[in-house]
């Protein structure tokens, strides 16, 4: 096996340990639905089980249609990302890393959704009107990441590129 496979391998597996980590501590030691302020009201702390997908969308679907688009979509576009990384041999280490953010933390909630039958979200942050989030995980906070890493790459390469 390669170093960058080893690379990915260990990338992806971090994301989804992390987070896992993350919400069994939460779910062991955080009362459902409490709020724990942590720097004030800026950063909470809470567990709520998320039944949706992103901030609950999709929570009232029918439970066929959430099967197919929670569980069985989210699957198959990982895997096609997966096996793209993987074949792709020349992407640029900015690019690599961020698929790998958004595989660890896709499957991460997926795992949670197979086992539980929801999410586990815990974290929310209000910064006035400056800036403020839904209750999310790590996991959510590993997607955003590795889209920020992807529009960023695409961004510093095309100027690359250009020039």
């Amino acid at each position: 096996m390669s170093r960058r496979s080893i690379f990915i391998i260990l990338l992806i597996a971090f994301n989804i340990a992390i987070d896992q980590l993350s919400k069994f501590w939460v779910r062991a030691n955080v009362d459902p639905n409490s709020i724990s302020e942590i720097f004030g009201q800026k950063f909470i702390l809470t567990n709520v089980e998320n039944p949706g997908a992103f901030l609950g969308m999709g929570s009232d679907l029918n439970p066929t249609l959430k099967v197919i688009l929670l569980l069985i979509l989210p699957i198959i576009v990982l895997g096609i990302v997966v096996y793209h990384i993987f074949k792709e041999k020349y992407m640029d280490r900015l690019s690599l890393v961020g698929f790998c953010c958004i595989i660890g933390g896709g499957f991460a909630n997926i795992y949670d959704r197979l086992m539980y039958g929801q999410v586990t979200d815990f974290w929310r942050i209000d910064l006035g009107g400056i800036f403020k989030t839904g209750i999310f995980n790590l996991a959510d906070m590993s997607v955003t990441t590795g889209m920020i890493l992807l529009v960023s790459a695409a961004i510093i390469y095309r100027k690359k590129d250009k020039a």
